[in-house]
């Protein structure tokens, strides 16, 4: 019996892999840090039955009308706003990602981006190595604390509620926006729901962690950062698209607001020579909320599981459902 064909469009471990290997002929874009070219994704899934994608990789409806015999793309991201799942859905393949298994991890990030914003961690860890440390000064990087200051949390999902957990223990006062009222945040993290503009005006840091979607996108404008305390720090570890740069540079140079710590951009990678990265008061990384490596097989491992059980005939694990 001929054996399925699955592309791999980044290099991966090939240890978490294995399901695939046993049951599949499996190919795998060499590169880790480069993306596969657009022409050979489209050739290659054109002779696919499963594909393991990257949220760099458009799944679009050019790349469905060609991969005649693909029955399932599993995206190594929680998220999926690179797949057009509905065309997906209309041409019979199964999209699945790789939620849960990165909560914790990317809250992690997301609580080290608030310390490091705050309290000036990267601008005081290059005084040092620069040699530029000369004295001791009563307000040398000086920042702002995190402890008993209030948080709001744009997207209380998963991620949302773990990066409130650890706010518990800063004893934080928990803000928090969402589609729809989080009983269990409420009565489990005692946050306290409000509206867009309420977070805004009341929070100390704005924490944006809502999945892009047409009603997100750009979301952070100049209207939402006047709104703004001018002490306020803002971090985004969802999707660069959610926020609109130019404003937020603005925002920055004006001293409309006071930080911003960025995991995300709406172009990446971005260059050295990004306008946002040129600000001391940025901490600016290259999209690592999940990236330790207990996290990131886990991730693979899912991804694999879950096109094995598609090309088996079984139900995937993680099917994304709209």
């Amino acid at each position: 019996m001929k054996r399925p064909k699955i592309f791999i469009t980044r290099k991966c471990s090939e240890q978490q892999l294995q399901p695939l290997y046993e049951i599949a002929d499996v190919d795998m874009w060499p590169e880790e840090e480069i993306p596969c070219p657009r022409e050979l994704l489209l050739e290659k899934a054109g002779d696919a039955d499963g594909l393991l994608t990257m949220l760099s990789d458009s799944i679009d409806q050019e790349l469905l009308t060609t991969a005649k015999k693909l029955k399932v793309v599993a995206n190594l991201a929680v998220g999926f706003d690179n797949i057009d799942v509905q065309a997906a859905n209309e041409n019979g393949v199964v999209v699945c990602n790789t939620p849960d298994i990165l909560t914790d991890t990317t809250a992690d990030l997301t609580f080290g981006l608030i310390l490091s914003t705050a309290r000036r961690l990267m601008e005081a860890a290059n005084v040092v190595k620069n040699d530029q440390w000369k004295s001791w000064g009563p307000l040398l990087l000086a920042g702002h604390d995190v402890h008993h200051k209030t948080l709001g949390i744009v997207g209380m999902g998963n991620i949302g509620q773990a990066v409130a957990k650890r706010a518990t223990g800063f004893e934080m006062n928990i803000l928090y926006h969402n589609r729809s009222k989080n009983e269990e945040a409420e009565q489990r993290l005692g946050a306290t729901y409000c509206t867009f503009y309420e977070l805004l005006e009341k929070s100390d840091f704005v924490v944006c962690l809502t999945p892009l979607t047409t009603e997100t996108k750009e979301l952070f404008n100049k209207d939402a950062f006047n709104k703004m305390k001018k002490s306020a720090i803002f971090i985004n570890v969802s999707r660069g698209a959610v926020v609109n740069e130019e404003d937020l540079y603005d925002a920055l140079v004006s001293g409309e607001i006071a930080g911003a710590g960025l995991d995300v951009f709406l172009h990446e990678p971005i260059p050295s020579s990004h306008p946002l990265v040129s600000l001391q008061n940025v901490v600016a990384l290259p999209h690592i909320g999940s990236a330790s490596y207990e996290t990131r097989y886990g991730m693979m491992n899912l991804c694999a599981s879950n096109i094995a059980a598609v090309l088996n005939g079984k139900d995937p694990y993680t099917p994304v459902r709209l």
